[in-house]
This record gives C-alpha cells, sequence and structure tokens, in this order.
C-alpha cells in the first residue's frame, strides 16, 4: 500500500459510476426475489407455492422500498427542500432497512435534527458499522450533533477491513477502487466536505467509527430555525 497521504481526486464521473455500481449491488437481492416471486405465482403447476410466493414478494417489496428511501439519503438529495432533516425519519429509515441485519441496531442519537449532509454522513457511517459486525451484538449509533457522530458494532463477530480504512482516508488503493470500496470512499468524502474527518479503529470489544466535523454552528442554526 503507498504511503502517501493526499485523498484521490476521483474523477466525478468515476465516482458517479460506482456509486450506482454500490446501489445496483443493494438493491439486487430485493428486486430478484420479486422476481422469483411473481414466477411462482404465475406457474400453473406451482400453486402449492403461492402462499410461500405471495409472502416473499411482500416481504421483497418492503425491503426494496427501505432501501430506496434509505439510498435517497444517503446517497442522493433527498428532498429538493433545503434545510434540516429529523432525526427520528433517519432512525425509521435505520430501522426499516436493517431490520433483518444480524445484529441489532441500537439508536442513542440525541440531536433532533442534522443537515442534509451530515443525515448523509451518518446514515453511510451505519451502513459501515452494519456491515463490520459479521455476526451477532449491538450496531450503537450516536449523535449529540454534527460535530461529532459516532457509529460501534459491539459484541458478536466484527472485522474492519484494511481497504475500509484506506477508503475512509481517500487514499490509493493497490487495485483501484469498486462498487464496494467506494461506499467507504464516499463517507470519508463527506466528512472531508463539512471540513472534519472519519476514523475508524478495532477495540476491545467490536469497531468504532467516528466523524468529527465543523458543522456546529450550521446545525444549530437550522435547529432553531425549525424551532421558529
Amino acid at each position: 500500500m503507498t504511503n502517501t497521504t493526499v485523498p484521490v481526486d476521483m474523477p466525478a464521473e468515476e465516482l458517479a459510476a460506482l456509486l450506482c455500481a454500490r446501489l445496483c449491488h443493494d438493491l439486487v437481492a430485493p428486486v430478484s426475489a420479486i422476481n422469483t416471486a411473481l414466477e411462482v405465482m404465475e406457474d400453473d403447476s406451482a400453486s402449492d407455492m403461492r402462499e410461500e410466493a405471495l409472502k416473499l414478494l411482500h416481504l421483497s417489496a418492503k425491503q426494496a422500498s427501505a432501501k430506496l428511501e434509505f439510498a435517497r439519503i444517503a446517497f442522493g438529495a433527498g428532498t429538493s427542500a433545503p434545510g434540516m432533516v429529523e432525526t427520528r425519519e433517519l432512525k425509521r429509515l435505520v430501522m426499516g432497512t436493517f431490520s433483518s441485519a444480524r445484529s441489532e441496531i441500537v439508536w442513542r442519537v440525541s440531536a433532533s435534527h442534522l443537515s442534509k449532509t451530515a443525515s448523509r454522513l451518518l446514515l453511510n457511517m451505519v451502513i459501515l458499522g452494519v456491515e463490520a459486525a459479521l455476526r451477532g451484538g449491538e450496531v450503537h449509533i450516536e449523535a449529540a450533533s454534527a460535530a461529532r457522530m459516532r457509529v460501534c458494532a459491539r459484541g458478536g463477530m466484527t472485522k474492519l477491513l484494511p481497504t475500509v480504512t484506506t477508503a475512509l482516508k481517500g487514499l490509493p488503493m493497490d487495485n483501484g477502487y469498486d462498487g464496494r470500496s467506494i461506499q467507504p470512499f464516499y463517507t470519508g468524502l463527506i466528512a472531508r466536505s463539512l471540513g472534519g474527518r472519519t476514523e475508524a479503529q478495532v477495540l476491545d470489544d467490536g469497531v468504532e467509527f467516528t466523524a468529527l466535523t465543523d458543522e456546529v454552528e450550521i446545525e444549530t442554526i437550522g435547529t432553531r430555525a425549525q424551532a421558529v
């Protein structure tokens, strides 16, 4: 691995293409399951499987919808309106998307609102935390403000891949970035756009992801505006 500490200056079109690859990867499973369920329901010789196919159809459609809603904030602009995002909405998105995760989601976000950019950063950190929790345990999500947000996978089996640490810093990869490593790269990119950084470290009982940004005043002003 190169020793350079200068983040990669990735062309916008490459970033967009790799993020699209990541989104397609996340959606292919529930969409394929929907297609399979429909094929079973249309097969006259499989009438005894239609009830199970209907259950699969409902479950997969729910999962696909949850993933799309989540991605709308995590990778997109969310809504066209400017301003803040209520964290209770972020909680709904997280719980819906990761309801079948191998680890339990523990929501400990005390901030009532986060800016769209900070919300995008937090959701991407949640992805990292869930993927670091290989089996069992809990994924704790904490944010008192956009200035410091933390996601920690504890208990069970956890793992921090070296490529994730490198990607968070935006450093060059030996074999370049792909549809998997682009997500932590994007997470670090968001933090840097807020004048901050993201860090990952292995703990005695898990893996911790921390984001430090300069968005304290922005969030405070936005929160006050919501209260007026």
